[in-house]
């Protein structure tokens, strides 16, 4: 049907009740990316921030962000993990610039403001001024109080090695936050084992980060995307799978067992992604080897409202850190681990398959593209509307994988928070 209202509405408003249809300008306008920033990152949500092995000895620091806000993630020397903004209250800079390091203390470089590692103001150069001449020049008033400008201090979870942070200290306790169903998800990646931090991977997607959350909430997509998915049978329509979300449907599961792969007519016929005579020249790419933790599934992609994805696509496992940078763009970091008790060859596979994922990953590239391509539709037509009604348009959990239940049910939840 052709579109003839305007192409650029003033006050836009979201049509009908329902999240089957999606409006491009929820993607596209800079003050609804203002206001999802203060309700969904700033607001009322606990944001992942690392891995307890990324800072494992006092002293250690990881630089990143909750949201658009820089923080700095510091171990003290009691071993008490604090998560402090990365903005001096002397005159707002940001005083931290590397990624990680260690330290003994956080030195703002512009007037040598300094702070204990858990943000507590312990240092200010000339406070008392300076004696000259019989006389004490410049100084911080009297009534200047150390302990009244620390660094603005975020509440912090941590369970079972991984570390989460937020700017609201009246937000519900982490384990309530993901509910029993993602809970028992999240304990079954991170169960207590130590980590052993295996690298980093980057990339930039001009995409609005939402469109991230979409794609791991969309279970169908790999099996007409990926070509290593449909070939293989790693992830596509006629695997045996279920899709959970927690009661306020942010928070989501997606669970896959593997199928054999190769040529099911009623999967795989039509599709330019199959490629039925592809073969891998490396084979350690497909040394799979079943882990006893996993139970059944093969892989679970978790998805944690608003910021971080947990991956576990057979051996392969990491978080996936999504970081907002404006409305049409945000970072996407990929930290890769494996456990302290794998054997060498185990450590060897993980890292093998991660070679799926990543910005270059035999996967993974594809969705970048997917998403950058997606926000240039939405730029050029704000006024248009997504169509999300496969498995139809309610917002339940799933036997099956041929639905887009889990994205109608985020938008649920985004309407809400959002009064949109």
């Amino acid at each position: 049907m052709e579109n003839t209202g305007e192409v650029f509405p003033e006050n836009p408003t979201w049509a009908g009740e329902g999240t089957s249809r999606i409006p491009f300008w929820a993607y596209t306008r800079d003050d609804l990316h203002k206001r999802e920033l203060e309700r969904l990152f700033y607001e009322g949500h606990w944001c992942y921030v690392g891995l307890e092995v990324e800072i494992p000895e006092p002293g250690d620091f990881k630089r990143t962000v909750v949201g658009e806000r820089s923080v700095v993630m510091t171990r003290s020397a009691d071993g008490e993990i604090h998560v402090v903004e990365n903005v001096c209250k002397h005159r707002g800079m940001r005083f931290c610039r590397e990624k990680h390091g260690k330290a003994k203390e956080l030195l703002c470089p512009y007037h040598q403001w300094s702070y204990a590692l858990d943000g507590d103001l312990q240092g200010v150069p000339f406070r008392r001024g300076v004696k000259r001449d019989g006389r004490v020049d410049g100084g911080m008033p009297a009534d200047f109080k150390p302990a009244d400008h620390g660094l603005t201090k975020l509440k912090v979870a941590r369970r079972n090695g991984v570390v989460f942070a937020s700017f609201d200290h009246d937000v519900e306790p982490f384990e309530d936050f993901l509910g029993p169903t993602i809970l028992s998800y999240f304990d079954r990646v991170f169960d207590g084992r130590k980590l052993v931090l295996l690298g980093y991977r980057r990339q930039r997607i001009p995409g609005n980060w939402k469109l991230m959350q979409e794609n791991i909430k969309d279970p169908y997509h790999p099996g007409l995307l990926h070509t290593w998915f449909s070939t293989f049978g790693l992830w596509r329509a006629d695997n045996q799978s279920e899709l959970k979300m927690d009661a306020h449907k942010r928070h989501a599961a997606m669970i896959s067992t593997r199928g054999q792969g190769g040529k099911v007519a009623e999967v795989v016929s039509g599709l330019d992604s199959f490629k039925e005579t592809m073969t891998v020249n490396d084979k350690r790419l497909l040394d799979i080897v079943h882990e006893d933790w996993w139970g059944k599934p093969t892989a679970v992609m978790t998805t944690i409202f608003p910021s971080v994805i947990i991956q576990q696509q057979v051996n392969s496992v990491s978080t996936r850190h999504i970081q907002p940078n404006g409305h049409g763009s945000f970072d996407f970091v990929w930290t890769h681990f494996a456990f302290e008790d794998d054997t060498l060859e185990m450590k060897e596979r993980r890292l093998i398959q991660a070679n799926l994922f990543g910005p270059a990953g035999f996967v993974s590239a594809d969705d970048g593209e997917v998403i950058e391509w997606s926000q240039e539709g939405f730029e050029q037509n704000p006024s248009g509307r997504t169509l999300v009604e496969m498995g139809g348009r309610d917002t339940e959990d799933s036997p099956h994988m041929v639905t887009e239940t889990l994205i109608r049910g985020m938008y649920a939840y985004w309407r809400k928070v959002m009064g949109e």
